[in-house]
């Protein structure tokens, strides 16, 4: 049984910073593409953030420069750091997997295979 665990999210004030994390286990981590989305109340979850099989990464623009992906495939984590924080940012983080070929990515969420529980991400102004 897949299961992905999110944690670290919390309270932060606008400018601060935060990281999340995302812990997988039944399945085989590095054969995986591994991703953050994010849903605000009201709105379509969003692509936030992707890191390939071989550590290719990309962001959504909103974020782009702000927050680091990254992940260790010894520990079957990835992590999201993000700084700069500011109140558009809350949302309910979601990790995300997708079984793939070594460089490709997924941003949407019709492509994600498997989905983590999320994690509340509040930023105050």
């Amino acid at each position: 049984q897949v299961q992905l665990v999110e944690s670290g999210g919390g309270l932060v004030q606008a400018g601060g910073s935060l990281s999340v994390s995302c812990t997988a286990s039944g399945l085989t981590f590095s054969w995986y593409a591994m991703g953050w989305f994010r849903q605000a109340p009201g709105k379509e979850r969003e692509f936030v953030a992707v890191i390939s099989r071989s550590a290719i990464t990309a962001y959504a623009d909103s974020v782009q420069g702000r927050f680091t992906i990254s992940r260790d495939n010894a520990k079957n984590t990835v992590y999201l750091q993000m700084n700069s924080l500011k109140p558009e940012d809350t949302a309910v983080y979601y990790c995300a997997a997708k079984r793939t070929l070594t460089g490709a990515i997924m941003k949407t969420s019709r492509e994600v295979d498997y989905w983590g529980q999320g994690t509340q991400v509040t930023v105050s102004s």
